[in-house]
């Protein structure tokens, strides 16, 4: 319930906006595009999903070349769907990962393991991205005004961020799931399902320690990886802008790029960060000194390239999913087919 009213207040806040703004200036801002310029906008999200699927085959190990480079992509691809359309903190599809890699003869432990690993690379690599952001918006705005105020109150919240990771990677060295087990007992709570998958969460939290006492290459490589990853989101910002007609610059785009995932990521709770991203954007770029039409233009052509990945994302999920149980489906009818003894 809490997030159908969630969903509603974004909705309300994105028809304000569009209201407030006027619709007939964004719809003369967006006229200035074409499907060719709405093609090249997409460049970069597809560099960015290609790039981390990279980094997510870093951390696969032994098994990174069982998986075909394509199914990869596709099966994260998928799972973004997931994190992308649900209030879950960019979560939710995280688990679909894995099991979609069981499917592809990778075991469920290994699998787990590598998501769990992934996405603690892809975090750091993004409080990286944002603190680099940071930095250059307090070099291009200074400290003097509200805006380098507010940059100065966003350093704060990501200092949180990083303690927070540095936790988070701190508790999955000692054992992830062994520690959630044991609050829960420490809570005096009972819960059927993770009491029956006991053992399999201690395998795999026994699985990710050996990782990271045997893998710290990958590790570090996947980070780097991952950070270039999250740049093509500062190179989309600056073709947007460009399309858009108005002054561009690299550093200012790069900036750009890194507080908008920052706004998007404290939205989390909000189905798409519906209104709270938009309207997020259209304060970033008044503050770099773009109108709020502009502002609001960006906003909408940026959901304009969400949409096309929720599109494609489900198509991936049913292509993985009908190709997975095809090969599971073939495997079974080979061992039928063995002759008993």
């Amino acid at each position: 319930m809490l997030r159908y009213f969630l969903l509603a207040i974004g909705l309300t806040v994105l028809g304000l906006l569009i209201w407030h703004i006027g619709p007939g200036n964004i719809y003369e801002a967006a006229a200035k595009l074409g499907p060719a310029a709405l093609l090249v906008i997409l460049i970069p999200s597809l560099i960015m999903y290609i790039v981390e699927a990279y980094g997510w085959k870093i951390v696969l190990g032994r098994f990174a070349d069982v998986v075909p480079f394509w199914r990869l992509l596709a099966i994260r691809t998928a799972g973004e769907v997931v994190n992308m359309t649900t209030p879950t903190a960019y979560l939710g599809g995280e688990p679909l990962k894995a099991y979609l890699l069981k499917k592809y003869n990778v075991p469920m432990a290994e699998g787990a393991t590598s998501v769990v690993i992934a996405k603690t690379t892809m975090t750091i690599a993004e409080v990286l991205y944002i603190l680099v952001g940071i930095a250059l918006g307090l070099l291009l705005l200074g400290t003097g005004s509200s805006v380098g105020q507010t940059v100065t109150a966003t350093l704060l919240s990501v200092g949180l961020l990083v303690c927070s990771i540095a936790g988070f990677v701190y508790i999955q060295r000692r054992g992830l799931f062994a520690s959630i087990l044991g609050l829960v007992r420490k809570m005096g709570l009972r819960i059927g399902v993770l009491e029956s998958q006991e053992e399999h969460l201690l395998s795999i939290d026994r699985t990710i320690q050996d990782y990271y006492q045997h893998h710290q290459g990958a590790f570090y490589a996947s980070i780097i990886v991952y950070f270039f990853g999250w740049v093509a989101e500062s190179v989309e910002v600056y073709v947007i802008l460009h399309f858009l007609g108005g002054p561009t610059s690299i550093l200012s785009a790069f900036s750009i790029g890194a507080l908008a995932v920052f706004i998007k990521g404290g939205s989390f709770f909000i189905p798409g960060s519906l209104g709270a991203q938009d309207g997020g954007n259209v304060l970033l770029l008044q503050a770099f000194g773009y109108s709020d039409v502009t502002g609001l233009a960006f906003a909408l052509l940026r959901r304009f390239r969400e949409l096309v990945w929720i599109g494609i994302g489900l198509l991936c999920l049913a292509m993985v999913g009908k190709g997975a149980k095809t090969e599971e489906a073939l495997r079974q009818e080979r061992e039928d087919d063995r002759p008993t003894v």
